[in-house]
C-alpha cells in the first residue's frame, strides 16, 4: 500500500495539485511506513525542455523537448554579454568605459538597478550588473550603446545566432523581457552556453559572482547553485510568466565538463531541483578528454603538368556573391529544427574568368572559395509561438565605436563602396592553415569549406577559404583549406571543429 507523507498530504489539500485537470499526473513512490517518504510528483508541463551537452566533446548526454520553441526570459542577456565580450576583446571598448543611461533605458520595468536618465555607468558594473541582478535596464544601456537603438541591437542578437548555429533563435529585445516573437530552444540555449566560454574565458569568469555592490547596495545573484552545488561556474538564469523558471548551468568536475539548460519550470525551486539532478545524473557520463588537435608539417609543393598550349587557357575563381545591406534584417523567423537527413544548401557563387597571365607561374592551381553569409532562413511552420506584426530593420555594421561628450557609445555611418576586383588570397603560402579535408570532387571540397564554415563562423570569419588540387599517383584531389591564420589560431579553429565532428588538421605554410 502507498503511503503519503504528512506534509505531502497538506500541500495537496491546499489545491497545489489538481488532480482532476488533464495535466497533473501522481506518482506516489512506495516504501515501508517506517521511512514514510515524501511522494515523488511528476508534472505534465507543456513548456518544459531540458538539455544535458557534454561541452568537450559536444554530444548530447540528455533531451526533452530540445528543439521545441521557448520564451528564453533573461537567458537573452547571454547573447547580449557575448556581444559586449566581443568588443571588449577587439579593444573597441575597455571596462572603464561609461554608458549613457537614456530615458528609454530607465524606464525599463523590473527587475532593474535603478538608473537614472542622463547618468553613466561604467562597462564592469553593466557586466556584473546583467550576471548578478540581471538588470533590464542595464540591459538596454548596452543594447544602444552597441546598436544604436535596442531594435537594431536585436537585429545583431539574431545575426550572430545564427553565426553561432543556433538555428531557432530569435532575438527582438536586450532584456529577455515579454515578446511573443522573441523564441529560442534549449538546445540553442546550450550551443550559446559553451560557446561564450569558448570564445571569451577571460570575461567568461563574471558569471561566477555570487554577488555584486553598486552605490552601497549588495545584490545576490539570481543563480542559487553558485556555490551550493560542486563544480557550478555560471551561467544564467531567467523568468517571465509565458517562459516559466529557464536555467543555463555550466559544471565542471575535474576534466569533465557539461553545460545543461532547465527551461519551463514551474517554479524556482522545482527547476533548480531538476538542474541539480540532470548535473549529478549525467557528469559522470561526460568525456574527461578533449580532442587532441594534430599539427602537421607542410607538404612538399606539388609541381603543375607542363602544358604549352598556343593560346592559354582562362582559370576560373570562384567568388561569393555579397549579398545587399537589405538581406541582413531583423525580421528573422527561426526555420524547422535541423536532422541529420537535412541537405546542405549549395553555396551561391558567381565565376569569374581570369587570364592565366594573371596568376604567378610556377605554383599548384588553386581556386579561392568563399561561402556567402547566411541570409535570413525560411518562415517557420504554422505552429510557432504567435507574435505581433514584426518590423524589418537592417542590423548596423560592426565598425570601430567612438564615445561622445556624454559617454555614449555611437556607431560612425556605414558607407557602402563597389565590390573591389576580387584577388587571389595573399595568405595562401605563408603562416597558417587548416585543413578539413581532401576530396576527388571540387564540388565535395567546396561543401566541406561550408559545413565548417558553419560550424565556426566566428572564428573563421577573417580565414581565406580555398581548394587547392594536387596529385597523388594517377589520381588528382582537392584539398578543402582555410588560410590566413597564426598557429593559435588555427589550433584553436580545429579544436572546435573536431568537437564538432569535423576532421581538422592545422599546417604551417
Amino acid at each position: 500500500m502507498f503511503c503519503v507523507a504528512a506534509e505531502a498530504t497538506r500541500w495537496l489539500r491546499g489545491g497545489a495539485l489538481n488532480l482532476a485537470g488533464p495535466l497533473a499526473v501522481l506518482t506516489i513512490v512506495g516504501a515501508s511506513a517506517d521511512a514514510r517518504p515524501a511522494p515523488k510528483l511528476v508534472l505534465d508541463n507543456p513548456r518544459y525542455a531540458a538539455i544535458v551537452v557534454d561541452a568537450n566533446t559536444g554530444s548530447t548526454l540528455r533531451q526533452s523537448s530540445a528543439d521545441a520553441l521557448r520564451h528564453p526570459a533573461s537567458l537573452t542577456k547571454i547573447m547580449t554579454l557575448y556581444l559586449l565580450f566581443e568588443r571588449l576583446e577587439a579593444g573597441k571598448i575597455k571596462l572603464n568605459t561609461q554608458l549613457l543611461v537614456s530615458a528609454q533605458a530607465a524606464a525599463q520595468d523590473p527587475t532593474k538597478l535603478g538608473l537614472k536618465h542622463g547618468q553613466t555607468i561604467a562597462v564592469e558594473d553593466a557586466i556584473k550588473a546583467l550576471v548578478t541582478k540581471s538588470a533590464n535596464d542595464v540591459a538596454v544601456v548596452v543594447a544602444e550603446a552597441l546598436g544604436g537603438t535596442e531594435e537594431d541591437f536585436a537585429a545583431l542578437m539574431t545575426r550572430k545566432a545564427r553565426a553561432l548555429g543556433m538555428t531557432r533563435t530569435v532575438y527582438r529585445n536586450a532584456s529577455g523581457l515579454p515578446d511573443d516573437a522573441q523564441v529560442t530552444t534549449a538546445r540553442d540555449q546550450a550551443r550559446l552556453g559553451i560557446a561564450i566560454q569558448d570564445q571569451f574565458p577571460r570575461y567568461y569568469r563574471y558569471f561566477s559572482l555570487a554577488s555584486f555592490t553598486y552605490h552601497g547596495e549588495t545584490m545576490l545573484n539570481h543563480n542559487k547553485l553558485l556555490g551550493r552545488v560542486s563544480g557550478v561556474d555560471g551561467i544564467k538564469t531567467g523568468y517571465t510568466h509565458a517562459s516559466g523558471y529557464n536555467l543555463v548551468s555550466s559544471v565542471r568536475r575535474g576534466a569533465r565538463h557539461i553545460v545543461a539548460v532547465v527551461m519551463g519550470g514551474e517554479t524556482g525551486a522545482q527547476r533548480d531541483a531538476n538542474m541539480r539532478d540532470l548535473i549529478d545524473r549525467f557528469i559522470v557520463a561526460a568525456s574527461d578528454k578533449r580532442p587532441e588537435v594534430k599539427v602537421a608539417q607542410p607538404a612538399a609543393p606539388v609541381e603543375p603538368k607542363a602544358e604549352a598550349p598556343a593560346r592559354p587557357k582562362p582559370r576560373i575563381v570562384i567568388v561569393p556573391i555579397v549579398p545587399s545591406a537589405s538581406d541582413a534584417t531583423a525580421s528573422i523567423t527561426p526555420p524547422p529544427p535541423p536532422s541529420a537527413s537535412d541537405p546542405i544548401n549549395p553555396t551561391v557563387v558567381r565565376t569569374v574568368p581570369i587570364r592565366a597571365s594573371v596568376l604567378p607561374i610556377g605554383i599548384p592551381q588553386v581556386t579561392a572559395f568563399a561561402p556567402t553569409p547566411e541570409l535570413s532562413p525560411p518562415a517557420i511552420e504554422a505552429r510557432r509561438l504567435p507574435g505581433p506584426a514584426e518590423k524589418q530593420a537592417t542590423a548596423p555594421e560592426e565598425t570601430e565605436t567612438a564615445i561622445n561628450a556624454m559617454g555614449a557609445i555611437s556607431e560612425p555611418p556605414v558607407t557602402t563602396e563597389p565590390a573591389a576586383t576580387p584577388q587571389r588570397p595573399a595568405a595562401l603560402h605563408s603562416g597558417w592553415a587548416i585543413q578539413v579535408g581532401a576530396f576527388e570532387q571540387e564540388d565535395e571540397a567546396k561543401q566541406r569549406l561550408s559545413i565548417a564554415k558553419s560550424k565556426a563562423a566566428q572564428l573563421l570569419s577573417d580565414a581565406s577559404p580555398y581548394t587547392e588540387r594536387t596529385t597523388k599517383g594517377d589520381k588528382t584531389f582537392y584539398r578543402a583549406r582555410f588560410a590566413g591564420l597564426d598557429r593559435v589560431q588555427a589550433e584553436a579553429i580545429c579544436k572546435v571543429l573536431q568537437r564538432n565532428d569535423v576532421a581538422c588538421m592545422a599546417l604551417k605554410m
